[in-house]
Protein backbone atom coordinates (compact mmCIF):
# COMPACT_ATOMS: atom_id res chain seq x y z
CA UNK A 1 0.00 0.00 0.00
CA UNK A 2 1.69 3.12 -1.09
CA UNK A 3 1.92 5.97 1.62
CA UNK A 4 0.51 8.94 1.30
CA UNK A 5 3.71 11.11 0.46
CA UNK A 6 4.53 13.02 -2.19
CA UNK A 7 6.68 15.50 -3.93
CA UNK A 8 5.36 18.64 -4.82
CA UNK A 9 6.47 21.88 -6.52
CA UNK A 10 5.01 25.49 -5.20
CA UNK A 11 4.49 26.44 -9.22
CA UNK A 12 2.27 29.53 -7.94
CA UNK A 13 4.72 31.16 -5.60
CA UNK A 14 7.94 31.83 -7.65
CA UNK A 15 10.91 33.53 -5.68
CA UNK A 16 11.96 37.14 -6.82
CA UNK A 17 15.10 34.87 -8.74
CA UNK A 18 12.06 32.66 -10.50
CA UNK A 19 12.48 29.41 -9.34
CA UNK A 20 10.04 27.47 -6.87
CA UNK A 21 10.68 25.25 -3.59
CA UNK A 22 10.16 21.74 -4.00
CA UNK A 23 8.71 19.79 -0.98
CA UNK A 24 7.48 16.52 0.38
CA UNK A 25 4.12 16.45 1.51
CA UNK A 26 2.58 14.05 4.35
CA UNK A 27 -0.92 13.71 3.61
CA UNK A 28 -1.70 12.49 7.20
CA UNK A 29 -5.61 12.94 6.98
CA UNK A 30 -7.95 16.01 5.47
CA UNK A 31 -6.87 18.57 7.87
CA UNK A 32 -2.76 17.67 8.74
CA UNK A 33 -0.57 18.03 5.53
CA UNK A 34 2.54 19.15 6.57
CA UNK A 35 5.53 19.87 4.45
CA UNK A 36 9.27 19.07 4.82
CA UNK A 37 11.71 21.26 3.21
CA UNK A 38 14.37 20.07 0.42
CA UNK A 39 16.28 23.05 -0.26
CA UNK A 40 15.71 22.29 -3.99
CA UNK A 41 14.67 25.12 -5.80
CA UNK A 42 14.19 25.26 -9.54
CA UNK A 43 11.99 27.74 -12.54
CA UNK A 44 8.59 26.16 -12.38
CA UNK A 45 8.45 25.45 -16.57
CA UNK A 46 10.51 22.13 -15.40
CA UNK A 47 8.68 20.56 -12.96
CA UNK A 48 6.80 17.23 -14.56
CA UNK A 49 3.65 17.26 -12.64
CA UNK A 50 2.67 13.77 -13.83
CA UNK A 51 5.96 12.19 -12.93
CA UNK A 52 6.29 14.77 -9.34
CA UNK A 53 9.98 15.01 -10.93
CA UNK A 54 12.13 17.13 -12.00
CA UNK A 55 12.04 17.73 -15.98
CA UNK A 56 15.68 16.28 -18.03
CA UNK A 57 14.69 19.41 -19.35
CA UNK A 58 15.79 20.83 -16.82
CA UNK A 59 19.12 23.90 -17.44
CA UNK A 60 22.41 22.44 -16.65
CA UNK A 61 22.96 25.97 -14.63
CA UNK A 62 20.25 25.03 -12.21
CA UNK A 63 22.11 21.43 -11.26
CA UNK A 64 22.07 18.03 -12.89
CA UNK A 65 18.55 16.78 -12.83
CA UNK A 66 20.00 13.35 -12.28
CA UNK A 67 20.92 14.35 -9.06
CA UNK A 68 18.39 16.73 -7.92
CA UNK A 69 15.75 13.70 -8.51
CA UNK A 70 18.15 11.32 -6.56
CA UNK A 71 18.11 13.90 -3.71
CA UNK A 72 14.22 14.22 -3.88
CA UNK A 73 13.98 10.53 -3.87
CA UNK A 74 15.90 10.36 -0.45
CA UNK A 75 14.10 13.09 1.14
CA UNK A 76 11.09 11.56 0.30
CA UNK A 77 12.20 7.97 1.30
CA UNK A 78 13.39 9.43 4.97
CA UNK A 79 9.34 10.65 5.36
CA UNK A 80 8.14 7.11 4.40
CA UNK A 81 10.26 5.92 6.39
CA UNK A 82 9.70 8.12 9.96
CA UNK A 83 5.26 7.28 8.77
CA UNK A 84 6.48 3.66 8.57
CA UNK A 85 7.95 3.80 12.09
CA UNK A 86 5.33 6.13 13.41
CA UNK A 87 2.92 2.48 12.78
CA UNK A 88 5.11 0.42 13.97
CA UNK A 89 4.93 2.32 17.08
CA UNK A 90 1.47 2.44 17.57
CA UNK A 91 1.05 6.29 17.36
CA UNK A 92 -2.30 6.98 17.27
CA UNK A 93 -2.50 8.46 12.89
CA UNK A 94 -4.21 11.92 13.75
CA UNK A 95 -0.55 12.51 16.17
CA UNK A 96 2.06 11.07 13.35
CA UNK A 97 2.16 14.09 11.32
CA UNK A 98 3.67 16.03 14.04
CA UNK A 99 5.61 12.93 14.93
CA UNK A 100 6.95 13.32 11.43
CA UNK A 101 7.83 16.58 11.78
CA UNK A 102 9.57 16.45 15.57
CA UNK A 103 11.92 13.90 13.68
CA UNK A 104 12.82 14.72 10.04
CA UNK A 105 15.57 16.06 8.69
CA UNK A 106 18.06 15.85 5.83
CA UNK A 107 20.57 13.40 7.63
CA UNK A 108 18.01 11.85 9.43
CA UNK A 109 19.06 8.42 11.10
CA UNK A 110 16.66 5.85 12.91
CA UNK A 111 19.15 6.08 15.96
CA UNK A 112 18.14 9.59 16.12
CA UNK A 113 14.82 8.81 17.11
CA UNK A 114 15.49 6.33 19.35
CA UNK A 115 17.98 8.81 20.95
CA UNK A 116 15.20 11.41 20.75
CA UNK A 117 13.17 9.31 22.58
CA UNK A 118 15.15 7.95 25.21
CA UNK A 119 16.01 11.40 25.63
CA UNK A 120 11.70 12.52 25.68
CA UNK A 121 11.42 9.33 28.47
CA UNK A 122 14.40 10.55 30.44
CA UNK A 123 12.89 13.88 30.48
CA UNK A 124 9.55 12.43 31.29
CA UNK A 125 10.79 10.82 34.32
CA UNK A 126 12.94 13.81 35.61
CA UNK A 127 9.77 15.83 35.42
CA UNK A 128 7.39 12.96 37.18
CA UNK A 129 10.35 12.54 39.85
CA UNK A 130 10.27 16.82 40.28
CA UNK A 131 6.70 16.97 40.60
CA UNK A 132 7.23 14.66 43.90
CA UNK A 133 10.62 15.89 44.95
CA UNK A 134 10.08 18.23 48.13
CA UNK A 135 13.01 20.38 47.29
CA UNK A 136 12.52 21.10 43.38
CA UNK A 137 8.64 22.05 44.47
CA UNK A 138 10.16 24.20 47.45
CA UNK A 139 12.08 26.45 44.63
CA UNK A 140 9.26 26.40 42.85
CA UNK A 141 7.22 27.60 45.62
CA UNK A 142 9.82 30.49 46.47
CA UNK A 143 9.63 31.45 42.56
CA UNK A 144 6.07 31.79 43.21
CA UNK A 145 6.49 34.09 45.87
CA UNK A 146 8.71 36.22 44.36
CA UNK A 147 6.15 39.11 43.07
CA UNK A 148 4.08 38.82 46.47
CA UNK A 149 6.00 39.41 49.66
CA UNK A 150 9.26 40.68 50.71
CA UNK A 151 12.82 39.44 50.26
CA UNK A 152 12.83 38.66 54.13
CA UNK A 153 9.72 36.53 53.99
CA UNK A 154 11.52 35.51 51.04
CA UNK A 155 14.57 34.41 53.39
CA UNK A 156 12.19 32.78 56.11
CA UNK A 157 11.15 30.34 52.86
CA UNK A 158 15.06 29.82 51.91
CA UNK A 159 15.38 29.03 55.76
CA UNK A 160 12.54 26.76 55.91
CA UNK A 161 14.56 24.67 53.27
CA UNK A 162 17.45 24.60 54.87
CA UNK A 163 16.03 23.09 57.86
CA UNK A 164 14.77 20.31 55.83
CA UNK A 165 18.03 19.32 54.12
CA UNK A 166 19.76 19.81 57.66
CA UNK A 167 17.35 17.40 59.12
CA UNK A 168 17.22 14.59 55.85
CA UNK A 169 21.14 14.47 56.51
CA UNK A 170 20.81 14.13 60.14
CA UNK A 171 18.62 11.27 60.26
CA UNK A 172 20.01 10.27 56.87
CA UNK A 173 16.66 9.46 55.35
CA UNK A 174 15.70 11.22 52.54
CA UNK A 175 12.18 13.33 52.66
CA UNK A 176 9.49 13.44 50.25
CA UNK A 177 5.37 14.34 50.63
CA UNK A 178 4.70 11.16 51.78
CA UNK A 179 6.96 11.68 54.67
CA UNK A 180 5.03 14.37 56.08
CA UNK A 181 2.56 12.78 58.92
CA UNK A 182 2.62 13.25 62.84
CA UNK A 183 6.02 10.92 63.30
CA UNK A 184 7.84 13.75 60.89
CA UNK A 185 6.44 16.48 62.72
CA UNK A 186 7.58 14.96 66.06
CA UNK A 187 11.14 14.12 65.10
CA UNK A 188 11.72 17.66 62.70
CA UNK A 189 10.50 19.71 65.95
CA UNK A 190 13.15 17.67 68.25
CA UNK A 191 15.55 18.02 66.16
CA UNK A 192 15.37 21.65 65.69
CA UNK A 193 14.94 22.00 69.42
CA UNK A 194 18.19 19.91 70.52
CA UNK A 195 19.88 18.80 67.75
CA UNK A 196 20.15 21.47 64.73
CA UNK A 197 23.24 23.52 64.47
CA UNK A 198 23.47 27.36 63.09
CA UNK A 199 25.30 30.55 63.53
CA UNK A 200 24.43 33.24 65.30
CA UNK A 201 26.56 36.90 65.49
CA UNK A 202 29.56 34.04 65.13
CA UNK A 203 28.51 31.95 68.01
CA UNK A 204 27.98 28.16 67.05
CA UNK A 205 24.53 27.14 68.76
CA UNK A 206 22.77 24.38 69.07
CA UNK A 207 18.64 24.44 68.52
CA UNK A 208 16.64 26.86 67.80
CA UNK A 209 14.03 28.86 69.85
CA UNK A 210 10.51 27.40 70.23
CA UNK A 211 9.06 30.85 68.28
CA UNK A 212 11.78 30.29 65.41
CA UNK A 213 10.46 26.24 65.20
CA UNK A 214 7.09 27.50 65.09
CA UNK A 215 7.71 29.76 62.07
CA UNK A 216 9.61 27.36 60.36
CA UNK A 217 6.25 25.36 60.91
CA UNK A 218 3.86 27.28 59.62
CA UNK A 219 5.73 27.94 56.89
CA UNK A 220 6.04 24.77 56.10
CA UNK A 221 2.44 24.10 56.51
CA UNK A 222 2.16 26.71 53.70
CA UNK A 223 4.38 25.29 51.60
CA UNK A 224 2.91 21.61 51.87
CA UNK A 225 -1.12 23.28 51.31
CA UNK A 226 0.36 25.54 48.40
CA UNK A 227 1.47 22.33 46.53
CA UNK A 228 -1.97 20.42 47.37
CA UNK A 229 -4.08 23.50 46.27
CA UNK A 230 -2.21 23.50 42.74
CA UNK A 231 -2.86 19.15 42.46
CA UNK A 232 1.03 18.80 42.63
CA UNK A 233 0.33 16.56 45.59
CA UNK A 234 -2.31 14.92 46.96
CA UNK A 235 -4.04 16.44 50.04
CA UNK A 236 -1.68 16.26 53.31
CA UNK A 237 -3.88 15.97 56.91
CA UNK A 238 -1.84 18.42 59.05
CA UNK A 239 -4.47 18.68 61.73
CA UNK A 240 -1.60 17.31 64.00
CA UNK A 241 1.29 20.10 62.70
CA UNK A 242 0.67 22.37 65.75
CA UNK A 243 2.54 25.48 65.77
CA UNK A 244 4.74 26.00 69.11
CA UNK A 245 4.80 29.60 70.01
CA UNK A 246 5.36 31.11 73.54
CA UNK A 247 5.29 35.22 74.47
CA UNK A 248 8.38 36.29 73.17
CA UNK A 249 10.37 38.52 75.87
CA UNK A 250 11.10 41.45 74.18
CA UNK A 251 11.92 45.03 75.86
CA UNK A 252 10.59 48.93 75.02
CA UNK A 253 12.30 52.05 75.33
CA UNK A 254 9.88 54.83 77.33
CA UNK A 255 9.49 58.48 75.93
CA UNK A 256 12.24 59.05 79.00
CA UNK A 257 14.95 56.54 77.33
CA UNK A 258 14.06 57.47 74.17
CA UNK A 259 15.65 61.19 74.94
CA UNK A 260 18.23 60.28 76.66
CA UNK A 261 19.65 58.60 73.62
CA UNK A 262 18.96 61.56 71.36
CA UNK A 263 20.18 63.85 74.07
CA UNK A 264 23.69 61.61 74.20
CA UNK A 265 26.44 63.43 73.53
CA UNK A 266 28.03 61.54 70.46
CA UNK A 267 30.99 63.70 70.34
CA UNK A 268 33.53 61.67 70.64
CA UNK A 269 31.63 58.62 68.56
CA UNK A 270 30.99 60.55 65.49
CA UNK A 271 30.08 57.90 63.12
CA UNK A 272 27.24 56.67 66.13
CA UNK A 273 25.10 59.83 65.17
CA UNK A 274 23.31 58.58 61.77
CA UNK A 275 22.62 55.19 63.77
CA UNK A 276 21.34 56.91 66.90
CA UNK A 277 19.32 59.54 64.68
CA UNK A 278 17.70 56.99 62.70
CA UNK A 279 16.77 55.04 65.65
CA UNK A 280 15.15 57.89 67.43
CA UNK A 281 13.30 58.36 63.90
CA UNK A 282 12.48 54.55 64.02
CA UNK A 283 10.76 54.77 67.69
CA UNK A 284 9.13 58.37 67.04
CA UNK A 285 7.42 56.33 63.86
CA UNK A 286 6.93 52.85 64.20
CA UNK A 287 8.65 51.98 61.00
CA UNK A 288 10.50 48.54 60.07
CA UNK A 289 14.09 48.60 59.72
CA UNK A 290 13.36 47.56 56.24
CA UNK A 291 11.16 51.18 55.87
CA UNK A 292 13.13 53.31 57.53
CA UNK A 293 16.29 52.60 56.16
CA UNK A 294 15.11 52.58 52.86
CA UNK A 295 13.36 56.31 53.41
CA UNK A 296 13.46 59.05 50.52
CA UNK A 297 12.86 62.78 50.38
CA UNK A 298 10.33 62.65 48.58
CA UNK A 299 8.44 60.19 50.80
CA UNK A 300 8.18 63.48 53.48
CA UNK A 301 4.70 65.60 52.12
CA UNK A 302 3.05 68.41 54.48
CA UNK A 303 5.05 67.24 57.45
CA UNK A 304 3.95 63.33 57.22
CA UNK A 305 6.30 60.62 56.13
CA UNK A 306 4.22 58.88 52.84
CA UNK A 307 5.88 55.52 52.88
CA UNK A 308 4.71 51.89 51.75
CA UNK A 309 5.66 49.00 53.78
CA UNK A 310 8.17 46.18 52.25
CA UNK A 311 6.54 43.56 54.07
CA UNK A 312 2.84 43.83 53.62
CA UNK A 313 3.05 45.92 50.29
CA UNK A 314 0.95 48.53 52.51
CA UNK A 315 0.75 52.59 52.25
CA UNK A 316 1.16 53.88 55.72
CA UNK A 317 0.90 57.60 56.17
CA UNK A 318 2.83 58.43 59.55
CA UNK A 319 2.53 62.16 61.48
CA UNK A 320 5.60 63.58 61.97
CA UNK A 321 6.57 65.01 65.79
CA UNK A 322 9.16 67.63 66.32
CA UNK A 323 12.17 65.67 66.53
CA UNK A 324 11.42 63.29 64.53
CA UNK A 325 10.94 65.98 61.25
CA UNK A 326 14.58 67.86 62.45
CA UNK A 327 15.73 64.33 62.01
CA UNK A 328 14.64 63.62 59.04
CA UNK A 329 15.23 66.89 57.06
CA UNK A 330 18.48 67.72 59.09
CA UNK A 331 19.82 64.69 58.95
CA UNK A 332 18.32 62.26 56.44
CA UNK A 333 16.42 64.63 53.52
CA UNK A 334 19.38 64.35 51.22
CA UNK A 335 20.38 60.50 52.00
CA UNK A 336 19.79 57.86 54.42
CA UNK A 337 22.61 55.44 54.74
CA UNK A 338 23.28 52.32 53.62
CA UNK A 339 22.98 49.72 56.54
CA UNK A 340 22.95 46.64 57.11
CA UNK A 341 20.51 45.13 59.80
CA UNK A 342 22.96 43.66 62.21
CA UNK A 343 25.10 46.45 61.85
CA UNK A 344 22.61 48.71 63.08
CA UNK A 345 21.87 46.54 65.98
CA UNK A 346 25.53 46.42 67.08
CA UNK A 347 25.72 49.94 66.62
CA UNK A 348 22.24 50.90 68.71
CA UNK A 349 23.37 48.43 72.02
CA UNK A 350 26.82 50.90 71.76
CA UNK A 351 24.35 53.81 71.93
CA UNK A 352 22.19 52.09 74.70
CA UNK A 353 25.31 51.38 76.87
CA UNK A 354 26.38 55.34 76.41
CA UNK A 355 23.22 57.03 77.47
CA UNK A 356 23.07 54.61 80.66
CA UNK A 357 20.33 52.36 79.52
CA UNK A 358 21.63 49.71 82.33
CA UNK A 359 18.64 48.09 84.07
CA UNK A 360 19.52 44.68 84.22
CA UNK A 361 16.80 42.94 82.30
CA UNK A 362 15.79 39.25 82.53
CA UNK A 363 13.92 37.39 79.84
CA UNK A 364 13.42 33.31 79.74
CA UNK A 365 12.28 30.51 76.78
CA UNK A 366 11.42 27.29 76.79
CA UNK A 367 13.68 24.73 74.89
CA UNK A 368 11.63 21.46 75.46
CA UNK A 369 10.77 20.91 78.62
CA UNK A 370 13.94 23.41 80.19
CA UNK A 371 13.20 26.95 80.95
CA UNK A 372 16.54 28.96 79.90
CA UNK A 373 16.94 31.69 81.58
CA UNK A 374 18.95 35.21 80.59
CA UNK A 375 19.95 38.19 82.33
CA UNK A 376 21.73 41.46 80.54
CA UNK A 377 22.01 44.96 81.15
CA UNK A 378 18.94 46.61 79.21
CA UNK A 379 20.86 48.38 76.26
CA UNK A 380 22.04 44.54 75.12
CA UNK A 381 18.95 43.69 74.25
CA UNK A 382 17.98 46.71 72.22
CA UNK A 383 17.65 46.15 68.26
CA UNK A 384 16.38 47.85 65.87
CA UNK A 385 13.04 46.10 65.85
CA UNK A 386 12.74 48.04 69.55
CA UNK A 387 12.20 51.13 67.51
CA UNK A 388 8.96 49.91 66.70
CA UNK A 389 7.49 48.04 69.58
CA UNK A 390 8.49 50.84 71.39
CA UNK A 391 6.49 52.81 69.33
CA UNK A 392 3.37 51.21 69.46
CA UNK A 393 3.71 50.41 73.18
CA UNK A 394 4.42 54.28 74.19
CA UNK A 395 1.44 54.51 71.86
CA UNK A 396 -1.00 52.47 73.72
CA UNK A 397 -0.32 53.78 76.87
CA UNK A 398 -0.71 57.43 76.40
CA UNK A 399 -4.32 56.29 75.66
CA UNK A 400 -3.98 56.40 71.65
CA UNK A 401 -6.99 54.23 70.01
CA UNK A 402 -5.56 51.27 69.10
CA UNK A 403 -7.08 51.07 65.33
CA UNK A 404 -5.62 54.40 65.26
CA UNK A 405 -1.63 52.83 66.47
CA UNK A 406 -2.80 49.92 63.56
CA UNK A 407 -3.30 52.61 60.78
CA UNK A 408 0.46 53.74 61.27
CA UNK A 409 2.29 50.62 62.58
CA UNK A 410 0.34 48.90 59.38
CA UNK A 411 -1.05 45.78 61.77
CA UNK A 412 -3.77 44.40 59.69
CA UNK A 413 -4.72 42.03 62.88
CA UNK A 414 -5.41 43.13 66.19
CA UNK A 415 -3.83 39.70 67.09
CA UNK A 416 -0.45 40.44 65.63
CA UNK A 417 -0.56 43.93 67.13
CA UNK A 418 -1.16 43.33 70.52
CA UNK A 419 1.76 40.88 70.44
CA UNK A 420 4.11 44.05 70.50
CA UNK A 421 2.66 45.57 73.37
CA UNK A 422 5.33 45.22 75.84
CA UNK A 423 4.38 46.82 79.45
CA UNK A 424 4.59 45.12 83.06
CA UNK A 425 1.79 44.39 85.13
CA UNK A 426 2.10 46.86 87.45
CA UNK A 427 2.43 49.19 84.00
CA UNK A 428 -0.95 48.01 83.55
CA UNK A 429 -2.52 48.55 86.97
CA UNK A 430 -1.30 52.15 87.08
CA UNK A 431 -2.58 52.63 83.36
CA UNK A 432 -6.21 51.36 84.43
CA UNK A 433 -5.91 53.12 88.02
CA UNK A 434 -5.10 56.56 85.31
CA UNK A 435 -8.12 55.73 83.34
CA UNK A 436 -10.23 55.32 86.69
CA UNK A 437 -8.75 58.63 88.06
CA UNK A 438 -9.90 60.32 84.40
CA UNK A 439 -13.59 59.18 84.39
CA UNK A 440 -13.82 59.72 88.32
CA UNK A 441 -14.54 55.69 88.64
CA UNK A 442 -12.36 55.26 91.73
CA UNK A 443 -16.01 54.70 93.77
CA UNK A 444 -18.53 52.43 92.70
CA UNK A 445 -20.91 54.97 94.57
CA UNK A 446 -20.93 58.33 93.40
CA UNK A 447 -22.49 60.41 96.24
CA UNK A 448 -20.46 62.97 97.95
CA UNK A 449 -20.74 60.96 101.31
CA UNK A 450 -21.64 56.50 101.11
CA UNK A 451 -23.62 54.51 104.00
CA UNK A 452 -20.12 52.99 104.78
CA UNK A 453 -18.12 55.47 105.06
CA UNK A 454 -20.54 56.83 107.75
CA UNK A 455 -20.27 53.37 109.24
CA UNK A 456 -16.63 53.60 109.55
CA UNK A 457 -16.58 57.41 111.14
Amino acid sequence: MALPVKLICRTGQVHADGTCSIFVQYCCNESQKPLFGTDVKIPPTYWDKAGRCISERLPANHGDYNELNDELKRLKKIVEDIVTYAGLKKIPLEARAQFAKTHFSPTFDFNDIETKEKEAAEQQETEKKNRINVYYQFDEYIKSKKRKVSKATLTVYGNVKSHLLAFEAFRGQEISFDSFDFSFYEDFVDYLTFEHIHIRRKTVQTGLKLNTIGKTIKHLRGFIKDRAKRKIVKPIDLSDFKIPEEESDAIYLTYEEIAKIYQTDLSEHPYLIEYRDLFVLACLTGLRFSDFSTLRPEDLQRDMLYKKQEKSDHWVIIPLRHEAKLIFTRQFRDRIPELTNPEFNRHIKTIGKLAGIIQIVKFSYKKGNQTITITRPKYDWITSHTARRSFCTNEFLAGTPVELIMKISGHKRTKDFYKYIRITPEEAANKIKELWLARNDMKLIKESVTEMELQYN
